[in-house]
This record gives C-alpha cells, sequence and structure tokens, in this order.
C-alpha cells in the first residue's frame, strides 16, 4: 500500500514478501508517483537488482541500512 505524506514522499512497505514481489510492487508504485515526490520503500534485503534497472532509468535513490536488517530507500525520479 503507497501512503502520501503532505511533502510528496510516498511509502511503501514490501517486507516479508518473496521475490520478485518486492520489485514489482515498488516498480509499479514509481509509475504512480509524481515528478518531484520521493518513493521512501521498506524492505528486508539490499535490493541489486532493482538498482541495476534505476542506474539505467532516470531515478536517484539513497539506501540506508537499518539496525533490524532492513533497509529503507528514497526513490525520485531524476538524477
Amino acid at each position: 500500500m503507497i501512503t502520501l505524506r503532505a511533502n510528496m514522499t510516498h511509502e511503501l512497505d514490501v517486507r516479508g514478501l518473496p521475490p520478485p514481489e518486492p520489485f514489482e510492487h515498488i516498480m509499479s508504485a514509481l509509475l504512480t508517483i509524481p515528478a518531484g515526490a520521493c518513493l521512501y520503500v521498506h524492505i528486508d534485503r539490499e535490493p541489486y537488482p532493482l538498482y541495476e534497472v534505476l542506474h539505467n532509468g532516470e531515478y536517484a535513490w539513497q539506501t540506508t541500512a537499518l539496525a533490524d536488517g532492513s533497509f529503507s530507500i528514497c526513490i525520485s525520479h531524476g538524477a
């Protein structure tokens, strides 16, 4: 589920989903966010296949490793 914050940040929690569902949900969500917005993703594992797609597209991202072993990623249009 995508949640919209007032500051143009959308949240997507894909923790607990088996591959490739997190990748599919993230890619679908990226198609819905407006330019200038950030998709903030919570995920169980570092998504290396996603990074390759983002790198080849028009996206910028920042990944943060969390203390519980999960990751948070802010993805936005434009690099």
